[in-house]
């Protein structure tokens, strides 16, 4: 990795906000930055190697922040969101078992053996997409909160079984790792908890802003990093550790400055250089020869929101249950230690972007609509 590479890059990743610019297009801004990738990365012009260490590692550090990030979104704290977990749980569980179903057909039809891969995939929703569009468009009324708990709890309970579902013959490893990341995150709940409680969180805040010392900033990356080295060490993914540690940090609360800082560093910089990385992974050359592949993608898109869709009847109005069926996080994370530890079939990680990518359309379409019905 050299400063020329690294600012070829930071100036490729521009292409995310360019896409996004313009409000009438409602394209999210992973979308352009995961299109830079692919056009400098394997399946366009090379000139990026998505395998050098520094750029994986950068990446690595990337992947963590925008699930810590993620995590941090989640709700945990609104008394609103709690009194609605129930009808979200039920459309979780109603969710939950059509997947199971169409997961294990997509598997058999396509001859890959990934059934319980699918079956997260197609039941998980994405917190960080859903979440700022219910906020931008001022969405309200208990069926939002209903729809918000859903996405908040599908959301968690696909993060930690993506990295059993995706290798099955080391699920037993995974599920000890990911206890231990889950106590470990647990444990650091209580201590935030008490600090805020006894008043010593606000100690260093005022000292930190008074002198610039940004110690808050520096003690949760300290955090976050300890954490993904113990993923890491116990054989599971970062993005149990990001994940986790930022549940844990919402239900303390985060303080708006560290918000700002934390937003700054991940979207600024590591956020993207992550999905560009990915972007640049991702070989769609393998599509032309496993034209099935691109099948695949669009199964497991309309899949999801066909699974998702079926909350109407439970009484959510069809807009929203298609705003739940957003993905983002799992299905990158999936395509990402599918790549990393080779567990996928050639074709099968861009598959699974474009299985999210579907998503994300119909998200967007949905959302721009001039009136959103919410029932």
């Amino acid at each position: 990795m050299t400063f020329p590479l690294l600012a070829l890059i930071c100036i490729a990743a521009l292409l995310g906000p360019l896409l996004a610019l313009p409000r009438t297009w409602h394209v999210p801004v992973v979308i352009g930055e995961l299109v830079a990738g692919i056009l400098i990365g394997r399946s366009g012009l090379r000139l990026v190697d998505p395998g050098e260490p520094t750029f994986t590692f950068l990446a690595d550090l990337g992947f963590a922040l925008i699930m810590f990030v993620a995590g941090s979104h989640v709700p945990v704290r609104d008394q609103n969101i709690r009194s609605a977990l129930g009808s979200g749980a039920a459309r979780v569980v109603l969710v939950t078992a059509a997947a199971a179903a169409v997961g294990i057909a997509v598997a058999a039809l396509f001859g890959t053996g990934h059934a319980p891969l699918y079956v997260v995939l197609l039941a998980s929703s994405s917190a960080a997409l859903v979440l700022p569009i219910v906020g931008s468009r001022s969405l309200k009324g208990p069926n939002v909160l209903a729809m918000t708990a859903q996405v908040a709890i599908a959301d968690t309970l696909a993060i930690v079984a993506l990295p059993l579902a995706l290798n099955p013959a080391t699920a037993g490893r995974a599920a000890l790792g990911s206890l231990a990341v889950l106590a470990s995150a647990a444990a650091l709940f209580f201590l935030l908890h008490k600090a805020e409680q006894k008043g010593h969180r606000r100690r260093v805040h005022e000292v930190s802003e008074q002198r610039e010392f940004a110690l808050e900033l520096r003690i949760q990356l300290a955090v976050l990093f300890a954490l993904a080295g113990l993923a890491v060490w116990s054989h599971v993914s970062i993005m149990l550790a990001g994940f986790a540690f930022g549940l844990a940090v919402a239900a303390v609360g985060e303080p708006r400055r560290l918000a700002h800082q934390l937003f700054a560093l991940t979207e600024g910089f590591l956020g993207p250089l992550f999905f560009l990385w990915l972007g640049s992974s991702l070989d769609l050359r393998e599509l032309s020869t496993e034209p099935n592949m691109i099948l695949l993608g669009l199964v497991l898109g309309f899949g999801a929101i066909g699974v998702h869709s079926l909350t109407r009847l439970l009484g959510l109005p069809l807009p929203l249950g298609v705003l739940s069926a957003s993905q983002l996080g799992v299905p990158i994370a999936a395509a990402t230690i599918g790549i990393q530890q080779n567990l996928l079939a050639p074709g099968e990680p861009a598959a699974l972007v474009l299985g999210a990518l579907v998503t994300m359309a119909a998200t967007t379409l949905v959302s721009a609509r001039r009136r959103l019905s919410t029932g």
